[in-house]
């Protein structure tokens, strides 16, 4: 027990020390930007992203829409079991559109994916796209969550509006965006406490940056036993989700399964990203090794019932292209980065307002802050 403790005091130690290296570099600090300039501890830390939200609270559902500000090269890992996804083949390796203009996470289920038509809309009012003779068509792939069962009033008839929602998500996109019960995160729920969107970033020891956007709406659990602790402690900055690091004593719960049901109403829809350049194959290498930091933060994951997928995008903007050795390194952080962005988003949820739901982390524990 005493080797337990000093274990997680180790944790916490270099947890802080990393944090601190990150905001206190001189000269160039984040992704190349002047020390002056926040770190915001979103994937918006990448210069060239942007994300913006919209949301329905009667329907208890919404859409969140990641816009590139130049095309991205992008690929995808789905190691669920039944995912709900819209253009997603073209992001495979061997297809010809290297590049995407955004990428959407909705709520909704399968009606979710009209959302990407609104983004769609949106960047053609923009003049983006892909070239096709003397029209443009922008390339905005995009996954689905299911949350037609948390509460809200699905009536919504003939009416396309998921398609609204997205388009309103674009419209808003920006570099500062709030967490938690917002956008595609609204309606998500874990097995046991209110999910939400989440996100982090991080820089790795080349330079590169790194950020992950995520809604949890997880089959199984982020939190550890009955208790407040994540799963995802071993790798928190600077309390971004509590600071409470792993349970002593260990809890006798801690590793029993807990879900939320048997039937397919579950996905943690996530996208990674990185400024290197990056070949499709290489994105599609970092939406693989993004997957570790989903496991590492929800127990269980990737199940028959699920539709686990993560988008991994590059912007290219750094100065120089990464080795082999630093592109591991990028999908290392990307999977930290994700297990950070899945505990943040369940610790700022806010439970929806309907009888019967689920309580949020901080209606259930309180805030240690």
């Amino acid at each position: 027990m005493r080797l337990h403790v000093l274990y997680c005091r180790i944790l916490a130690s270099i947890s802080l020390l990393r944090s601190f290296a990150i905001e206190t570099r001189t000269g160039v600090d984040f992704a190349g930007k002047c020390s002056s300039e926040p770190v915001r501890n979103l994937i918006t830390d990448l210069d060239g992203i942007s994300v913006g939200h919209a949301q329905d609270s009667r329907l208890a559902s919404g859409v969140t829409a990641l816009i590139f500000a130049e095309p991205a090269v992008a690929s995808i890992a789905v190691h669920g079991g039944a995912a709900g996804l819209r253009d997603t083949g073209l992001l495979e390796p061997e297809m010809t559109v290297e590049t995407v203009d955004a990428l959407v996470l909705s709520g909704g289920s399968a009606f979710g994916l009209d959302a990407m038509g609104g983004v769609m809309a949106y960047l053609r009012e923009q003049g983006r796209g892909f070239p096709v003779r003397d029209t443009r068509v922008p390339i905005v792939p995009g996954a689905i969550l299911f949350d037609l069962a948390n509460g809200g009033d699905k009536a919504f008839g003939r009416a396309p509006i998921y398609w609204h929602l997205g388009l309103r998500a674009a419209e808003a996109a920006a570099t500062d965006f709030p967490l938690g019960s917002v956008g595609a995160g609204l309606g998500a729920t874990t097995a046991d406490l209110k999910g939400g969107l989440g996100s982090a970033s991080d820089v790795t020891s080349a330079g590169f940056a790194v950020g992950a956007l995520v809604a949890v709406n997880a089959l199984g659990r982020a939190t550890i036993g009955d208790g407040p602790h994540f799963w995802a402690a071993p790798y928190e900055h600077d309390g971004e989700f509590g600071g409470l690091g792993l349970p002593s004593p260990w809890p006798a719960t801690a590793t029993d399964i807990r879900m939320k049901g048997d039937a397919a109403e579950n996905t943690t829809i996530a996208v990674v990203a990185t400024d290197a350049p990056l070949a499709k194959a290489e994105a599609k290498r970092l939406a693989i090794m993004a997957h570790d930091g989903l496991a590492r933060a929800l127990r269980p994951s990737h199940a028959a019932m699920d539709g686990d997928t993560i988008f991994a995008a590059a912007t290219g903007r750094a100065a120089k292209a990464p080795t082999l050795r630093e592109r591991t390194e990028i999908g290392a952080r990307a999977a930290d980065c994700l297990a950070r962005a899945i505990a943040r988003a369940v610790y700022e949820a806010t439970p929806l307002p309907f009888p019967g739901t689920l309580p949020s982390w901080r209606t259930k524990f309180g805030s240690p802050r």
